[in-house]
């Protein structure tokens, strides 16, 4: 069991500053902007010639590619951590190589991002999505959306889209910032370090009482590309709309390497979860959204990607995985796929908002997913990764 609450205040009074900006900054944060909307990102910038065929992903950090930069997990203090940081050049890290510009606004829209990790499905991959970003984000300013982060509502930047490029594929990851997911992890690490308590019986209420109101504004989101796509002159077959949900970067309980007491798991294993939570989150809290949000895909008739069991055994602190070290440099058969929580107590090496969200090598499963999906016109599919294989064992199976 923990150390007494008074210990665990003392152990923890250097990382309180990161933990109480978690709510902004983890996965899923949902500060909005009122900074003045602009056309579209500057990806698109010196625009392909029109006619050219195109995937667009729209949404969240899920699919903006956050947490791109990093190729599994290491508590290294210095340099390349190991091996796993991308954006090392060798004198210093420099994070727009791998995020671009959307670094200095947030997005983190990443170079190995879902829909780049999948260049076979069209000609022209275009990334619209943005990290933090709630679905008021993605409906047009007419429809009452809201510009984010410098940037224009993603439907209108779709629109402009739309008119330059013959889209096939508009894939979504949206709701999880509108269920207050960020909040839902700030309070599980929090009752982890300090508090000496579960988070989940408490959590699982202020799930239930967003929910709602989190899958009406998916669903509006959906209406919103439709409606961006008809005033462009698509019709209903000349395009897909795929519908997606998360995967869990969190493993049930019997599945973590690190203990349960002691500091092991905040320390170096950057998962601090009590068992009870992690049980929870993997087997109950994703499982949820992934059923609200295929309810959703099925109300509006588009084609619903379920993603809970994506990253299952390549988890952060999952037994079958490890941490690269000076002596092991990361894999993708051995390295964990998601960012473990960044700013524990021994380690703070990348940004709070990167963590425990899919990696370089979990995105490139992600895009390996997408790819597959858009061989398969119809129907409903989840998407797993073979045990020992990686991005190319990954395969669907019907929902």
């Amino acid at each position: 069991m923990p150390e007494n609450r008074s210990s665990i205040i003392r152990r923890t009074t250097s990382w309180s500053g990161r933990l109480l900006t978690a709510a902004v900054a983890l996965p899923l944060a949902t500060a909005l902007t009122t900074a003045p909307a602009v056309a579209a990102p500057a990806s698109l910038a010196g625009a392909v010639l029109a006619g050219q065929t195109a995937s667009v992903t729209l949404g969240d950090s899920y699919i903006s590619g956050e947490a791109g930069r990093w190729k599994g997990n290491s508590v290294a203090s210095g340099g390349s951590r190991s091996g796993t940081d991308r954006a090392w050049s060798g004198g210093a890290a420099d994070p727009a190589r791998i995020y671009g510009a959307t670094y200095t606004s947030g997005c983190d829209r990443s170079d190995v991002a879902e829909v780049r990790s999948a260049p076979t499905v069209a000609q022209v991959q275009i990334n619209l999505a943005c990290s933090g970003a709630v679905a008021e984000n993605v409906f047009r300013a007419a429809a009452g959306g809201r510009s984010f982060k410098g940037e224009a509502p993603q439907a209108d930047q779709l629109a402009a889209v739309a008119k330059q490029y013959s889209v096939k594929l508009v894939t979504l990851s949206i709701g999880g910032n509108d269920l207050g997911f960020a909040d839902v992890i700030e309070t599980c690490v929090a009752d982890y370090l300090v508090w000496y308590s579960y988070c989940h019986d408490d959590q699982q209420g202020e799930v239930d009482a967003r929910m709602p109101a989190a899958m009406a504004g998916v669903g509006k989101a959906v209406d919103e590309i439709r409606t961006v796509m008809a005033a462009a002159g698509y019709g209903s077959g000349d395009y897909r709309i795929v519908l997606q949900s998360y995967p869990s970067p969190i493993p049930r309980a019997a599945e973590i390497r690190y203990p349960e007491s002691g500091w092991s798991r905040s320390d170096t294993g950057g998962c601090p979860l009590w068992n009870g939570d992690a049980d929870w989150a993997r087997d109950s809290l994703v499982p949820q959204i992934s059923r609200s949000l295929a309810g959703v895909a099925a109300a509006k008739g588009v084609q619903f990607l379920d993603l809970a069991d994506t990253l299952q055994g390549r988890e952060v602190c999952s037994k079958a995985t490890r941490q690269a070290t000076s002596t092991s440099a990361p894999s993708a058969t051995t390295s964990e796929w998601a960012r473990f929580l960044d700013g524990g107590l021994n380690t703070s090496q990348g940004t709070l908002q990167e963590s425990l969200h899919p990696n370089y090598y979990g995105q490139l499963a992600l895009g390996r997913c997408l790819t597959l999906l858009f061989a398969r016109p119809g129907g409903n599919w989840a998407c797993r990764n073979t045990a020992g294989q990686d991005a190319g064992g990954m395969y669907l199976t019907a929902k």
